[in-house]
Order: structure tokens, then C-alpha cells, then sequence
């Protein structure tokens, strides 16, 4: 196995583009190389910000001294473009949702499997410090046995800090699959994988206004529901409530596990610091700081980066993925039928990484 870093090119110039560079960039086992865009000025502008070529599409994924390609166009461009990088024999992260439909997600997985490839997925968040150690202390049984979990992420919805946001209301996206992954991948990260849920959904809006930006005023339309509240029953016998929505004045990220013994207040599962709260039935509360990386995005390529190296499974999986976006579209299903709903994937919960791996160590 080689021990030289790990070329990466990425694809998709927009905002979530610069999140990603700005971390890896400084991640000494990573070799950033390029970045494409349909629109060329806009893959140039990122360029030159981080020292990088701007390149076609089709130049990024004939180049040889790029391993992993990063797939942050929209989510219903996300299975032809990570086809295209299998197709060029590149390794795939694309960002949630992995695609729009299962059967999409499951054959961007096969055929990684034939072509020796791997497809991993955002998010990674759950690779951060603070969910990292709430796994650790829910595995360390401080919690007791799990029992439930409630998982509710509010917002007025994302018009009101993204210049462009009617692709968040277009298919692959609404405030389910583009903001549920976050809590329901901590979810089964901690309790494990979904058997069955249960859903309602409603619209309260069908046309929205861009608010700032060259668009501003311009309305479009809601094409998906802008609301979901889910029942999640986990194959551990586990139940968690999930409410996901652009429908509200209030926000909220919350995240509470719930076990036989205490409680766990989890910090924002968006985000990669924050200290939890643990809460005895019958003592006194306790903070639980984060303990590990606080890095943001990009920690999930470069565990990709890593495990490709070592030749060990990476954690934020298409494996993870997939069954996270199984659960996310029989919510939808349940949502249109009313009825609950098996769920016919399962995964295991990735393993918890060392609370010393360190992205800024040069280990390869």
C-alpha cells in the first residue's frame, strides 16, 4: 500500500466548497489539487483562494495525482456525478444525501465493490469531538442501557442565509434529507440501525422569496413538504421522535438520549464541538466536554484518506449512508401513505476513533 498523501479533487464550487478547503487544505496527509465547476469563474475564484488549479470536469477526473474526488454539487446531481468518478477509477465522497432514491445509492455501491473502489458520505460530524464522546459514553454505559432519544432540528428555513435556496426545496433535499442526516446518522451512531418508522408531514408555505443576495425578491417554488415529524424504532428496541422543519420561527438543534439510568443532553449534531450534559435520575447533572478533534468538514476525507492507506473500513461509509437515507425516504413514504414502515437496510455503528486522532498529525 502506498504511503505517499492522498491526491483529492473536489466538484462543486459553492459555498460548502470553502468549508471543506479551509480545513483540508491543512490536513498534511491530504494533497488538495484542483477544484471544477460548471460555472469556470467561480471554480477560478476558489482556485486561486486556496492556491489550487482550475480545471473542467472532465481534466479533474484524468488526473493522475488525484486518489479521492469531493462530489458537493446539488443533491440531484449527486449519483451522476459520483458515477462519473467511479466510471474515471476515483474513490467518491459525495455530500448528503448520497442520492435520491436507494436504488441509485445502492449502485453507486456496487460498483465501487467491482472496481475496488470506496463511496463515503457526509456527514461527518459525527466524527467530531463532541459526538465522538457521546458514543464513548453511551458504549461506557453511563447512560445504561439506551431507551430513547429525541431529535428535533427547527429553523424559518434557509432562505434567510443561502443566496440560492430553492434547490432546499426541491427533491433530495427539504429540511429532511438535508438537514435530518445529521440526526439520524448521531442517532445510529449511538443506537444503532433503524427497523421501522412512522411519519406526518405537512407544507406551510407553497412559494417562497429569496431574501438577500442578486435574487433577492425572486420567489420559487416548495416542491417538497417543509416539515416531518418521524417515530424511529431501532433494532436495539430503542424508540426516538424526529422533527425536521423550515416551518419555524423557533430554533432549535437538539439532541437528548435517554437510558435506563440518565439522560444525555448531545450538542448540536451539526456541529463538531460542543460539551453534552449528563443528567442522573436521581444526582446531580454533569458536563461532558468534548473530548478529541474539533476539526469541521473534512475530517470524513481524511478518515477515507487513511483507511484507504491502512486498508481498513472508513467510518462515514456508503454502507452508513445508505441506510441513513433509507430511513429518511420511508419517513417521506410514511409520511404519503400513513402507515408505518420496515425498513428493508441495516448497518453497524462505526467504530469510535482514537480520542487522540489528531488531522493535523503527518501519518502517511
Amino acid at each position: 500500500m502506498s504511503a505517499k498523501r492522498v491526491g483529492v479533487g473536489v466538484i462543486g464550487a459553492g459555498v460548502i466548497s470553502r468549508y471543506y478547503l479551509e480545513n483540508m487544505t491543512r490536513f498534511p496527509d491530504l494533497n488538495v489539487v484542483a477544484i471544477a465547476d460548471l460555472d469556470q469563474d467561480r471554480a477560478g475564484a476558489v482556485a486561486r483562494e486556496f492556491g489550487l488549479r482550475a480545471l473542467l470536469v472532465q481534466e479533474l477526473l484524468t488526473c493522475d495525482d488525484i486518489e479521492i474526488v469531493l462530489n458537493l454539487t446539488i443533491p440531484a446531481a449527486h449519483f451522476d456525478v459520483s458515477a462519473r468518478i467511479l466510471a474515471s477509477g476515483k474513490h467518491v465522497w459525495s455530500e448528503k444525501p448520497l442520492a435520491t432514491s436507494r436504488r441509485d445509492a445502492r449502485t453507486l455501491l456496487d460498483e465501487a465493490g467491482r472496481r475496488g473502489l470506496r463511496v463515503a458520505c457526509a456527514p461527518d460530524t459525527f466524527l467530531g469531538g463532541a459526538l465522538q464522546t457521546v458514543q464513548r459514553a453511551v458504549l461506557a454505559g453511563r447512560i445504561g442501557e439506551a431507551k430513547s432519544a429525541l431529535a428535533i432540528m427547527q429553523s424559518p428555513g434557509p432562505e434567510g442565509s443561502h443566496p440560492n435556496p430553492a434547490f432546499y426545496y426541491d427533491k433530495g433535499a427539504g429540511p429532511l434529507l438535508d438537514m435530518g442526516p445529521y440526526h439520524v446518522t448521531a442517532l445510529v451512531q449511538t443506537l444503532g440501525a433503524v427497523r421501522r418508522v412512522s411519519a406526518v408531514s405537512s407544507t406551510a408555505r407553497a412559494v417562497r422569496r429569496v431574501l438577500f443576495g442578486a435574487d433577492a425578491g425572486t420567489e420559487f417554488e416548495v416542491r417538497v413538504p417543509s416539515q416531518h415529524m418521524a417515530l424511529l424504532e431501532f433494532a436495539s428496541g430503542a424508540r426516538a421522535v424526529l422533527v425536521t422543519s423550515f416551518d419555524s420561527g423557533i430554533r432549535r438543534d437538539l439532541l437528548e438520549l435517554h437510558g435506563m439510568e440518565a439522560s444525555l443532553e448531545v450538542p448540536n449534531p451539526n456541529r463538531f464541538e460542543g460539551t453534552g450534559r449528563l443528567v442522573p435520575f436521581h444526582a446531580e447533572p454533569e458536563d461532558v466536554p468534548a473530548i478529541g478533534s474539533t476539526w469541521g468538514r473534512g475530517v470524513g476525507v481524511l478518515d477515507l484518506a487513511r483507511s484507504i492507506r491502512d486498508d481498513v473500513p472508513e467510518r462515514a461509509s456508503g454502507a452508513l449512508a445508505c441506510h441513513v437515507l433509507d430511513v429518511l425516504l420511508a419517513i417521506e413514504e410514511s409520511a404519503r401513505a400513513g402507515t408505518s414502515l420496515p425498513l428493508e437496510s441495516t448497518v453497524a455503528s462505526p467504530d469510535p476513533l482514537h480520542e487522540n486522532w489528531d488531522p493535523t498529525a503527518a501519518t502517511l
